[in-house]
């Protein structure tokens, strides 16, 4: 008959077959190992410790064993259940503070992570293609975006991607986009905004199984939608080669060098990313920019004050359709995949708090003061260039622009009224 320090065992063995356990390294799964036979932590608490163990290790800061040793030495209490719940309660504490400090990354930047060996396969498949942004929702001020998933994966590597959780290690390219393409029924008249970018980078990929032709002969067979390509590269030869219908339009996801160096990686760099716009703009086409996600960290806004003036001194007010920003905000599939990745990343090293979907994000005074920074320092564009906010609730709105739409029916007509007065509008020589 077992006793019950034998059952604790066996379930401490259970647990270091977790996957968290042993994505760790092999000093601190000793340290949590030796600790857990000394305080007989709860299966909650060991999961706790583990996650924060890994953390740590992506932020490169105090060791999970020069912390714990710390608040021991701190706790005065000797009885072990009291002790226990003391150490814990201290650990989480500073564990807590290091999170919600301002993020900082080395001069040298974080080492990138290896690139992963993605199997591209092109399918003829019977799934959906076309269908509403996944994040659409009625309890935030949503524009009603439509999606086209012509590829499902991306090349890319950002820390902070959703994609990556969701699609393995295969790229798949749709073999019948054109046919899917012709058997989408839309009403005739009415405005539809439809993005390629939810399942993929939009043009990482080029013209593969000619994608981007389908793509244009599809926006030039309905005049009444907006189809926005979204991108972090600078792959736009066929833009440069090919007259795109007007309604098709390239946009991009900015942000600062700091962040594309240490968390976008694999990506165009901030400079790449503009040659790009300005190449498309040059040869007549009107773009967008994404500024999406605006990460909080020590100089951030000097950064990105520096991005706003740069984009303005590069484009005139007349070749931008539209510019959105956005924040951080993960479901726990993707904290868990990015705590499975690993490596250098301070992308979970932030304040969260629950959005109205039971995401994580930022509180609302950090994401107010991201989003009035940014929206202040285009001021000379207020009256010029189409501004909104993705995925936020109306007081943030509110606080940031001063009002909000009522309905997301509303908004979604009063964009594409905007956008597409602005889309026929010549070209200015």
């Amino acid at each position: 008959m077992q006793n019950a320090s034998d059952n604790y065992l066996n379930k401490l063995e259970k647990i270091k077959e977790s996957a968290l356990y042993q994505q760790l390294g092999s000093a601190d799964t000793s340290f949590i190992d030796s600790i857990s036979r000394s305080y007989r932590f709860t299966y909650q608490e060991l999961r706790i410790l583990l996650e924060a163990a890994r953390d740590l290790e992506m932020w490169g800061l105090e060791s999970f064993k020069a912390l714990w040793e710390q608040c021991e030495r701190e706790v005065i209490s000797n009885e072990n259940g009291s002790r226990k719940k003391e150490v814990l309660r201290l650990f989480r504490k500073r564990v807590s503070i290091l999170r919600d400090a301002d993020n900082f990354y080395p001069k040298e930047g974080f080492r990138p992570p290896a690139r992963r060996a993605l199997k591209i396969i092109s399918e003829k498949s019977n799934r959906k293609i076309f269908g509403d942004c996944p994040v659409a929702s009625e309890k935030t001020v949503c524009c009603n975006l439509k999606t086209i998933d012509a590829v499902q994966n991306c090349a890319f590597g950002c820390s902070y991607c959703t994609i990556q959780t969701f699609y393995g290690d295969s790229a798949v390219v749709e073999e019948d986009l054109k046919s899917k393409l012709d058997a989408i029924e839309l009403e005739s008249g009415r405005f539809y905004h439809i993005g390629t970018g939810q399942s993929s980078d939009s043009l990482v990929w080029g013209n593969r199984n000619g994608m981007l032709d389908d793509l244009a002969d599809f926006a030039t067979s309905h005049p009444n939608i907006l189809l926005e390509l979204k991108t972090k590269s600078a792959n736009v030869s066929w833009f440069l080669k090919n007259k795109a219908p007007a309604n098709m339009i390239c946009s991009w996801s900015l942000n600062t060098p700091e962040i594309i160096r240490n968390e976008e990686h694999f990506t165009a760099s901030l400079e790449k990313r503009l040659e790009a716009a300005e190449a498309v703009v040059k040869n007549g086409g009107k773009i967008a920019f994404h500024f999406h996600p605006i990460v909080h960290y020590k100089n951030w806004k000097d950064d990105y004050l520096r991005l706003a003036e740069s984009v303005q001194s590069r484009f005139s007010s007349d070749d931008i359709l539209f510019i959105s920003f956005g924040s951080l905000t993960f479901i726990k599939p993707v904290i868990k995949e990015i705590r499975k990745r690993g490596g250098n990343t301070n992308i979970l090293k932030m304040p969260m708090v629950p959005d109205p979907h039971g995401k994580l994000t930022y509180p609302d005074d950090i994401k107010v003061e991201l989003f009035k920074t940014m929206y202040g320092a285009f001021s000379a564009w207020h009256e010029k260039v189409y501004f909104y906010l993705c995925m936020e609730r109306a007081e943030i709105w509110d606080r940031v622009f001063g009002w909000h739409y009522q309905t997301n029916s509303l908004f979604e007509k009063d964009f594409g009224r905007r956008v597409m007065e602005k889309l026929r509008q010549p070209v200015q020589a």
